[in-house]
């Protein structure tokens, strides 16, 4: 425990570094005196600014392309290289369907009222048009590596900032250390959720130091380790099995709280478009947060334009890149639109949002244990109390375990841009499945927050948004170029000479079109 704390507070001195950063300019009082405007700090208006951006250049393509990007994601198959659109979906919609689902929205709602998910709502509406653009350019420039794709930000960064090399390894290094902190967090949303499972059953708190715990530690490093281990195709096997199931039972569940609680649905509506448009949570104070708190969880929930997650559009095969651009687009409806929205519905039914009792602003084991309260709250006289609990937070614990999977595998994938060698991709699967998952469980049996590690995890994520950013509104000229190919010739095999690029790699030439 001694070490653990020692790390802890190491951690601790990089902790400021991460504030400035999510702040700036706020920390200046000229700039926070600004009506409206002080209220946001620069990485978030970057973010919806890149998706008002991108959402005129292509005339709105997350609208127009809604319906063909779900044909496309049903209709293609997996070829000898690459792996389906749904397979590459599910995958993403791992690691964007999970906690920060529940405690986002609830960490929003609480300090923004119910209006804060509306803007939530306005985020992701833009946030689609983001992510359509940084995916497609997954796609242009992905590349092979033996039998599976791989490309992603490192990938596409490389190349277009002049194909210097130091760029892909920079970004690569960033996105390891970013997944390898994030690890510590999931797992220990596995572990709290379980102890809500057994709450639920047995009716008492199970205590860290169980056998019970302990067991469970071993399943999630055993777990992880045959996943990833297996390559990207064993990883999307799990996530094609896994996620479909947990998102359809959550969303079933939270479905028939709604129907017997109707009657509050139309208190819940308004309660969104009033506490959205009131006066003091648009213009008062400090922006009455409803604003600020909805889009800066909306962008932080869907992973929108953050580059995070744009591995998993790589990995797929596709005729034309739009096509996986339109179906990573759809993750963000889903993620936001859909299962944002009905956790809400819980959170504001139930009033956990405005319990003075709750503190939002510290990372513990209260989060779903009040959620969860609000689950019950909900459900009085059905019997199944209980039940509903324990489906629920096993359906958590899946949602963290699936982002365990995309974290340490996306990693693997970043990382082939410094070596395509089993060496490389192996040594990143050991520090991730074998190093810091089961430093994660350490974590929690010794009963330690290490809360200064998940803010060095939150540290690197604002340096990825500065880094991808600016790439994606570079590159986003090839994008609207094969957006124009696509609607020009209906979608046909693309070939990257079309829109004025020559690549290194048999993907997208004349020839494969032909053979097509």
């Amino acid at each position: 425990m001694g070490i653990l704390e020692a790390i802890n507070s190491f951690f601790a001195n990089i902790v400021p570094i991460g504030d400035i950063l999510w702040v700036f300019p706020q920390n200046f009082e000229w700039y926070a005196n600004i009506p409206v405007l002080g209220s946001f700090p620069f990485a978030i208006i970057l973010l919806v600014g890149m998706g008002i951006y991108f959402t005129c250049r292509t005339k709105g393509v997350q609208f127009r392309f809604f319906r063909r990007g779900w044909q496309v994601l049903f209709r293609k198959k997996a070829s000898d290289n690459g792996v389906s659109p749904f397979a590459a979906f599910m995958l993403s919609m791992g690691m964007r369907v999970g906690p920060g689902n529940i405690i986002g929205v609830t960490g929003a709602i609480s300090l923004g009222g119910p209006g804060a998910l509306l803007w939530m709502w306005v985020s992701a509406l833009f946030g689609m048009a983001s992510s359509f653009v940084e995916s497609t350019l997954a796609q242009i420039f992905k590349e092979r590596d033996g039998d599976e794709y791989v490309g992603g930000l490192p990938y596409y960064g490389q190349k277009l900032c002049g194909n210097k090399k130091a760029v892909g390894i920079s970004l690569t290094v960033f996105y390891i250390i970013f997944a390898m902190l994030s690890i510590p967090i999931q797992t220990f949303h596995v572990f709290t959720a379980t102890g809500g499972a057994i709450g639920a059953v047995t009716g008492t708190v199970a205590e860290r130091t169980s056998t019970l715990y302990y067991v469970l530690a071993v399943v999630i490093i055993v777990g992880t380790a045959f996943a990833v281990f297996g390559g990207i195709r064993r990883v999307t096997k799990v996530t094609d099995k896994m996620v479909p199931v947990m998102a359809v039972i959550y969303i079933a569940i939270v479905l028939f709280l709604m129907v017997i609680n109707i009657r509050f649905f139309p208190a819940f509506i308004e309660s969104v478009f009033v506490g959205a448009f009131k006066p003091e949570s648009v213009f008062g104070g400090a922006f009455g947060v409803a604003l600020s708190q909805g889009i800066r969880r909306g962008l932080l929930s869907n992973e929108a334009g953050q580059g995070t997650i744009t591995m998993s559009a790589a990995v797929s095969e596709q005729d034309h890149p739009c096509d996986q651009g339109f179906v990573q687009a759809i993750g963000v409806f889903v993620d936001t639109i859909v299962i944002c929205t009905i956790s809400a519905f819980v959170v504001c039914t139930a009033h956990i949002w405005d319990d003075p009792k709750v503190d939002w602003s510290t990372l513990s084991q209260s989060k779903i244990d009040v959620f969860m309260g609000s689950i019950k709250a909900l459900a009085p006289g059905t019997g199944a109390d209980a039940l509903i609990v324990l489906i629920i937070c096993i359906c958590y614990a899946l949602f963290a375990f699936t982002s365990l999977l995309g974290l340490v595998s996306f990693a693997s994938i970043a990382g082939t841009r410094i070596s395509k060698g089993k060496a490389c991709k192996n040594t990143i699967r050991i520090l991730g499945a074998l190093v810091f998952v089961p430093f994660g469980t350490l974590c929690v049996l010794a009963g330690l927050e290490l809360d200064n590690i998940w803010y060095v995890s939150d540290l690197i994520n604002i340096a990825l948004v500065f880094c991808n950013a600016p790439i994606i509104l570079f590159g986003g000229k090839y994008v609207l170029r094969a957006l124009r190919d696509y609607v020009e010739n209906d979608g046909r095999r693309f070939v990257a000479s079309d829109i004025g690029l020559e690549l290194d790699t048999d993907i997208w030439t004349e020839e494969r079109r032909k053979r097509v």
